[in-house]
């Protein structure tokens, strides 16, 4: 399997929720308000002899050509957007469901048209009924009447290879994902395990809805990751976006 980091660019987070860019040479943290969080937005592509998978989809910018950002990254790695079969979605925060849709000649329209969405039944409808700033509804809310969304419910498989747990604890109905070929195991933890030194370290997060069972997923993934040679994904890793546990 070939994976592809898209990432979006580092950015500074605070209580407000808003995302910030932070120029990685010149910002300085410290000058950002009390609490600000440094993370990398950085979905990911990953090509499968079956699919072109795409796990979560950033913030739904556009660049200074008006191109979604996301769009421009798929070309950049010699990908067709409309040759995106899934969508894997986490979970419907605003970090990564913000390029679900975008708005195209006044009307929105989704941003992966041959593509579907995979989404868990729970969180739609958490987040359609949820007014918090974590949630933007106009991004999401096309999937309602649309043909390209696919609900999941607790733990299943996905064309016999894309396995979907619910490990709640960053949303209460968050899910992560496993992605097997050929004997290589690809795992993508979401807002769960979104950096690699909360995988090695013992870190409980404030801004998790149940940072305690938050920590103990990360410690069993690890354990388990170790012994099955999981390829982690991290999508707000600034440094380090792929970690391969080496045998």
């Amino acid at each position: 399997m070939k994976i592809i980091p898209l990432s979006e660019g580092a950015f500074t987070v605070d209580k407000t929720k808003k995302f910030i860019p932070f120029d990685l040479g010149k910002d300085k943290l410290q000058e950002r308000n009390a609490g600000s969080l440094l993370v990398e937005i950085q979905p990911f592509v990953i090509v499968t002899s079956k699919d072109i998978l795409l796990l979560d989809t950033g913030l739904g910018f556009a660049n200074e050509k008006d191109i979604l950002q996301i769009h421009q990254n798929l070309s950049d790695n010699g990908i067709n957007p409309s040759d995106v079969t899934k969508v894997l979605l986490s979970h419907l925060h605003k970090d990564h469901a913000g390029g679900i849709s975008h708005q195209k000649n006044g009307e929105r329209v989704v941003t992966f048209s041959n593509a579907t969405y995979y989404i868990n039944r729970q969180e739609f409808e958490f987040a359609l009924q949820n007014t918090k700033s974590s949630y933007i509804i106009e991004d999401f809310e096309i999937l309602k009447k649309s043909d390209n969304l696919k609900f999941t419910d607790g733990t299943g498989k996905i064309n016999n290879y894309i396995t979907h747990e619910v490990s709640g604890a960053h949303c209460p109905y968050h899910q992560v994902f496993w992605i097997e070929e050929n004997g290589e195991k690809i795992f993508f933890g979401g807002d769960v395990a979104p950096q690699l030194q909360q995988i090695k370290n013992k870190f409980i997060a404030k801004y998790d809805y149940d940072g305690r069972k938050s920590m103990q997923l990360r410690q069993l993934w690890r354990e388990e990751g170790e012994r099955e040679k999981w390829v982690f994904l991290f999508y707000h890793d600034i440094k380090t976006p792929i970690f391969t546990n080496e045998s």
